[in-house]
């Protein structure tokens, strides 16, 4: 079984920072930013950066551009990269975070880090883009640099509950369960109305064998958000190691009802049976998954072979 069937990447980001316009803020560069805040809410993410695009140049002086008609009219489309501009507002912080966002979300992790980098340029107190950032910096590899990030939003932002969640899931990559178990813990007691930090939490029990409480932790998750899929396939995961293998597939159910994407749920839906016996149930089941991610299949093959020899061990058909 797959203990950790999902990563730092599904624990959600804030929200983009709301705009303090300032008296010196091209007004047009306000309007810009919140026309990207509405397309990025719709899924145009292209849009989104566009126009995040447009509301930083307009927000800033040009080095190689002083007259005010090329600085802040129509004719910037095709301007130089954004390196050449001089910042004179900290809105055009706010706006290279957003921008950010949208470019980790479309999965452009090396451009949201440049981002993030000129956001923190003018602003290094932006508590925000230390969290984003981090994002990035998880998706890119580095594990370390991106708990370090979450270490500098959670000393400048101590009430920072989403930091806390992401750096208790880095911690537990990491290889330190217990301290991912303090920081979702008290992530949780800052905001307990967030279903990723249960889930986050639920799996951190299961690596310390805990499964009760991980079996709790996902309920929680569930109650908060009944189509939560991964935290179905969290609590499917649980009730795999009590050996509850009718109960997970239940849950494994219910997971792909909600996401048919999760290949992890496959694969485990497809354990559960061989160890039921329930073969050509289960290879459907492990199709599908290596449909989804082949580079499982040498994994898959040794947890078939794994799991049928358990079976014969227990007797469990």
């Amino acid at each position: 079984m797959r203990r950790y069937p999902i990563l730092f990447a599904l624990v959600s980001l804030l929200l983009p920072v709301t705009v303090f316009s300032q008296t010196h803020t091209p007004e047009a560069a306000v309007n810009l930013f919140n026309n990207a805040l509405k397309k990025s809410g719709h899924g145009d993410l292209d849009g989104a950066i566009e126009d995040y695009t447009r509301a930083i140049r307009l927000s800033s002086h040009l080095d190689t551009r002083k007259d005010s008609e090329i600085r802040f009219g129509n004719s910037f489309a095709n301007s130089s990269a954004t390196e050449t501009i001089k910042v004179i507002d900290p809105f055009t912080a706010n706006a290279y975070t957003n921008r950010g966002l949208a470019r980790f979300k479309k999965g452009d992790a090396a451009g949201a880090i440049d981002d993030y980098n000129e956001a923190l340029r003018i602003r290094p107190g932006l508590p925000i883009a230390y969290l984003n950032r981090a994002a990035a910096l998880r998706a890119s590899g580095d594990l370390e640099a991106a708990k370090k990030d979450l270490d500098r939003a959670i000393a400048l932002k101590k009430d920072f509950h989403e930091a806390f969640c992401n750096r208790g899931s880095i911690r537990l990559d990491l290889g330190d369960p217990a301290g991912a178990l303090a920081d979702l813990s008290h992530s949780i007691e800052l905001y307990n109305r967030e279903p990723k930090a249960f889930y986050q939490r639920g799996y951190t029990y299961i690596t310390l064998k805990d499964f009760d409480k991980a079996l709790a932790d996902f309920d929680h998750a569930i109650r908060l958000n009944p189509d939560y899929a991964w935290a179905y396939q969290g609590r499917g995961t649980a009730f795999m190691f009590k050996a509850k293998f009718l109960e997970a597939i239940d849950d494994f159910d219910r997971a792909l009802e909600r996401d048919p994407g999760i290949a992890w749920s496959y694969f485990n839906r497809g354990l559960a049976k061989v160890l039921l016996g329930r073969e050509d149930e289960a290879q459907k089941d492990f199709a599908e998954c290596l449909k989804l991610k082949p580079e499982l299949k040498a994994q898959l093959d040794e947890r078939i072979g794994l799991a049928r020899q358990l079976r014969r061990i227990g007797n469990l058909k």
